[in-house]
């Protein structure tokens, strides 16, 4: 049984920057939180990266948004007029991770798995337990999803 089974997707959640330029509309979200302490997301954000997905979204105020190539398989987008980060793409399967604080999913999202905690620092850790992959782990579980990395 899943974990998070008992857990109820959000039909639309909206969301926005700090500034209101752009607005993000995600439908079926999942009120699960992917956590990411990569060293990319660390630098990007001052900490680690909250993301959450659904089934589709749309966005508003696209001409605010700035997209940067950080590796070759990922893309990170902000807000070109506050700064606000707005999501993480993965480009081989074009799945958006919306940031979590974006939205307000309330105290009904928990955290799915943390990722790449082997780049995590010491100096913070979360309280509620949760499945916690390294930074190999998530490759070779891309690499047997068929995606290829250098």
């Amino acid at each position: 049984m899943d974990a998070h089974s008992d857990l109820e997707m959000i039909d639309q959640a909206e969301g926005k920057c700090l500034c209101g330029a752009v607005a993000v509309a995600v439908k079926q979200l999942k009120p699960l939180v992917d956590i990411c302490h990569c060293d990319m997301c660390r630098r990007w954000g001052g900490g680690p990266f909250m993301g959450v997905s659904g089934e589709a979204f749309s966005v508003t105020g696209k001409e605010h948004v700035t997209s940067y190539p950080s590796s070759d398989w990922a893309e990170r987008a902000f807000c070109a007029k506050c700064g606000s980060n707005l999501w993480y793409r993965f480009t081989p399967t074009d799945h958006h991770s919306f940031a979590a604080g974006l939205f307000d999913i309330g105290d009904g999202a928990e955290i799915e798995q943390q990722i790449f905690v082997d780049e995590k620092p010491a100096f913070y850790d979360f309280a509620q337990e949760t499945p916690m992959k390294t930074g190999a782990e998530i490759i070779e579980e891309a690499k047997a999803a068929g995606l290829e990395f250098d």
